[in-house]
């Protein structure tokens, strides 16, 4: 077998819409595609001794053990391979269910899809299933505990801990979209504008200044004790000289720790000898330059949650500890108590493992034990001075006991430090009665509280502390979306993509749109070359000054990586035609068709697809949609059209001479077609097939129909609105149209606008696309000698695998296959090309250049202009 290669899918796909996580392997099964399982001596029992578990498969029997009744009749390599990755990802924990194996269209080489949940686990897992797959083939042992420990390990260290995870997973039970920013806790919530940040439990809401006051404990509690809020009393020294001189004015016992520490890191409690006070002095010296030496209050640890000033969670903590059996030792204790299953590394399980350190052991000979020592049955034995859960720890939820009046003081004391999310550390008897009377005190105020202890407590009532986060965050319901227009196609993309754009500015929208030449917000370039993919939108969807997102969206992106968006409010879909054929597996129009279909298919429920009625393959798409559809056509009677609108649906069509908007059978007349300059006075049919488009994708998400007309009149061609497109440029004696026509449809399409110049002399400069089939590139060469009088053959810099012979016999097999006796002239130069065929040029003609690269193909021309200009003075001047 051989990898070929690999792909991860982050977005809607191909395969699916709903499962957006998949990695996506081209397998060459070699000599193995002559080799079904049933024909490998052994190998059925082998793969079912080895992963018994594959008996949960039911494939596609429909009942359990299908897959293996697959197996044992003969199926092919690349199917056990999705199986198999599937199954020990969910031996290591991680919940994936998704699978799929298709050919390429190429023998023996086939797709292998299955659902991950981190990029690095799902790389690892498709590894291990080939090497899995080898083994089990050869007879040889295997060692799969190490795989699935691997796996866990790495799934694991990619994904969000308990906090943010928390967080993420209650926005996506809303809806609300979200970006990854990095590998660690920074993720965006929303699109655009509309977009919130967090950091773990830090939120763009939350203020720099009730950060640093919190870090501060010595001003946090003189803040406290200001307002009447019992906090302990305490002092703050540097060295170790001074300690004994606090000591005797704090009194013992006494709480040394570091004045901006975290997570417990460097404090010690409940301390009553001077012995003591010097090594957790020098422990939290570790950790900070200034110490903080405070009163020890007497009581229970409890840690209060307060969210947007609001209380919604406490929680009791008790230090990491074990119980004697009066058999083992506190060592083979803990290794028992580690043993848990709810207990793992970090902040990654319900609890974390108790890890044996020199406080343990300090701890433990102040109350004369060792790590030997077996205690009694029923004794508890602390192995922490404080009760983090990060340290061992456990906690206990008694958010339903706290007193009302503790409540009020929690949520004043949160809202005097400035915290929108804060961690009130408590210690306390009870909070079931006033602290202010039972001796109480608030110890500390934090930034970045953890959840671990809300979300899954030890004992008691988990609590969605999320929850409110969101409701801070996204009020009223709000997803955090903007709106998105996403357009895709074979032709007319970008053209639909500005128009939109342009309709959206003037709506007064701040406008990012991605194309095929850059990412532009509002018509500044901030990134340039082919921006249609995923990168691009994503780019647009995490800028925080976009209000409407326009997405010109290609197949390329769609294919390599998914979209970059989960839903849209709006996809346009302008047509399907043959083009990029033979690429990725697509080897047909109507796979080329279920591939854009990926974007419609993303719309919302309420959303619009809007859909050419005048293809027969976009029109298909109405049944793979779940969201309103909306369709257009150049045909006031379409017979699709009038069906759809009979039955109260909404359209766009043309009819005498007007852009109209059909709901049901009211008709809105949008504006006249001669006063839209992309239509070239109605000439240009494609581009009114692009306005119909644009203005249903305009209307549908709310815009006013006299701000859609005005941007439609607005609209005019030229190299900086359209570059590339229909760009007419007038020399003295001829005129040069510029355009990107790069497939038989374009070129037929743009053809059609070519013959409405009668009376010239048609040139065309055009070339074949390395990457493309034979066919399409003689077909090329036919719809072009169906238009031009003379062609200039010119080569892209890049030639996409092939020769520049191979590509110049194959367009003049097509040319003549129409016409045997049209003049060619071969350049190698997109430059030279157009130079020559500009200085060849007669009085009244019409040269056509079909560009690849439109900055240098316009710089060219401007060129030309000028040296015509300057021709045209000197002949005046001589004259």
């Amino acid at each position: 077998m051989k990898l070929r290669e690999i792909r991860v899918l982050r977005g809607p796909n191909f395969w699916s819409i709903k499962k957006q996580k998949l990695i996506q392997a081209t397998l060459d099964l070699e000599e193995l595609e002559e080799q079904p399982t049933d024909e490998i001596p052994g190998f059925y029992d082998r793969l079912k001794a080895l992963i018994p578990s594959l008996e949960e498969h039911d494939c596609s029997r429909g009942h359990k053990g299908g897959f293996f009744e697959r197996v044992k009749e003969g199926t092919w390599m690349g199917h056990v391979i999705e199986h198999v990755a599937i199954e020990i990802q969910s031996l290591a924990g991680i919940p994936v269910g998704f699978g799929r194996v298709r050919g390429t269209g190429k023998p023996g080489v086939y797709h292998v899809v299955f659902e991950y949940d981190g990029e690095k686990e799902g790389r690892y897992t498709l590894q291990a299933a080939i090497r899995i797959a080898e083994a089990l083939i050869k007879g040889e042992q295997y060692d799969l505990q190490k795989d699935i420990e691997e796996i866990k390990e790495l799934w694991i260290s990619e994904k969000f801990g308990p906090s943010t995870g928390s967080l993420v997973d209650e926005a996506v039970r809303r809806d609300i979209p979200y970006i990854r920013l990095d590998d660690d806790a920074l993720v965006q919530l929303g699109y655009g504008s509309k977009q919130k940040r967090i950091e773990a439990t830090i939120t763009n809401h939350t203020s720099n200044i009730a950060v640093d006051i919190a870090g501060d404990k010595d001003r946090t509690k003189k803040m406290l004790a200001a307002s009447n809020i019992p906090a302990p009393s305490g002092l703050i020294i540097r060295n170790v000289e001074s300690l004994k001189e606090t000591i005797d004015e704090v009194g013992f016992p006494i709480v040394v720790k570091p004045l901006d520490g975290n997570h417990g890191n460097g404090a010690t409690i409940n301390i009553n000898t001077y012995d003591e006070a010097v090594n957790a002095f020098h422990r939290a010296k570790e950790f900070s330059d200034k110490i903080i030496v405070e009163k020890y209050i007497t009581g229970c640890d409890f840690r209060v949650l307060v969210i947007n000033y609001k209380f919604v969670a406490a929680a009791l903590r008790t230090p990491a500890s074990v119980v004697g059996d009066g058999k083992h030792t506190i060592k083979q204790l803990v290794d028992i108590a580690n043993s848990d299953p709810k207990r793992g590394d970090g902040h990654n399980n319900i609890l974390t493992k108790i890890e044996v350190n020199d406080i343990c052991h300090e701890l433990l000979c102040k109350y004369g034990l060792t790590m030997d020592s077996v205690p009694e049955k029923g004794k508890r034995v602390y192995l922490k001075p404080t009760a983090n859960l990060s340290t061992g720890g456990t906690a206990t939820d008694v958010t339903d006991e706290v007193h009302p009046s503790n409540i009020l003081l929690f949520e004043r004391a949160a809202r005097l430090i400035g915290l929108d999310i804060c961690g009130i550390d408590v210690m306390a008897p009870t909070l079931s009665t006033p602290i202010k009377e039972n001796g109480g005190a608030i110890i500390e105020m934090n930034a970045a509280p953890g959840f671990r202890m809300h979300l899954q407590p030890s004992f008691g009532t988990p609590r969605n502390v999320a929850a409110p986060v969101m409701d801070m965050l996204f009020p009223n319901n709000d997803a955090g979306r903007i709106p998105i227009v996403a357009i895709t196609g074979t032709n007319g993309k970008t053209t639909t993509t500005r128009l939109m754009a342009h309709i959206a500015q003037t709506a007064g929208y701040n406008t990012g749109f991605t194309t095929t030449d850059g990412i532009y917000i509002n018509n500044v370039l901030v990134e340039t070359g082919d921006c249609s993919g995923p990168w691009s939108a994503k780019f647009v969807l995490k800028d925080p000054s976009v209000d409407f997102a326009v997405l010109e969206t290609a197949r390329g992106g769609m294919l390599r990586n998914g979209l970059a968006f989960d839903k849209c409010n709006a996809a346009i879909v302008t047509n399907v035609a043959a083009d990029h054929l033979g690429q990725d597996g697509i080897d047909t129009v109507e796979k080329l068709s279920k591939v854009k279909s990926i974007v419609p298919e993303t719309v919302m429920e309420d959303g619009y697809a809007i859909l050419n009625a005048d293809d027969d393959l976009v029109y298909a798409m109405r049944d793979r949609v779940k969201s309103n559809i909306a369709l257009f056509s150049l045909y006031h009677d379409n017979i699709r059209v009038e069906r759809h609108c009979a039955a109260g649906g909404l359209a766009a069509i043309c009819e005498g001479g007007y852009l109209l908007i059909r709901k049901g059978n009211h008709i809105i007349p949008v504006e006249e077609v001669v006063n839209i300059p992309i239509t070239f006075g109605g000439k240009a049919d494609f581009n009114i097939a692009n306005a119909l488009a644009a203005t249903l994708a305009a209307y549908t998400n709310g815009i006013n129909l006299n701000v859609i007309q005005q941007a439609l009149r607005t609209f005019v061609p030229s190299v900086e609105t359209t570059p590339g497109r229909l760009n007419i440029f007038e020399f003295t004696n001829f005129k040069l149209l510029l355009d990107y026509a790069h497939n038989p449809h374009g070129v037929r399409a743009l053809g059609k606008f070519v013959k409405s110049f009668k009376d010239a002399r048609k040139v065309g400069v055009i070339t074949g696309v390395g990457d493309r089939r034979d066919e399409d590139i003689i077909e090329l060469g036919e719809e072009a000698a169906k238009i031009f009088d003379e062609i200039v053959v010119r080569h892209d810099d890049d030639l996409r695998g092939r020769d520049a012979q191979e590509i110049d016999l194959l367009l003049t097999k097509g040319i003549q296959n129409i016409n045997p006796a049209i003049p060619i002239v071969y350049h190698t130069n997109e430059c030279k090309a157009v130079e020559f065929a500009i200085s060849r040029a007669r009085p009244g003609d019409l040269v056509v250049v079909l560009i690849d690269d439109v900055s240098d193909a316009v710089n060219c021309i401007k060129r030309q202009l000028e040296h015509d200009k300057m021709r045209s003075m000197q002949i005046k001047q001589a004259v």
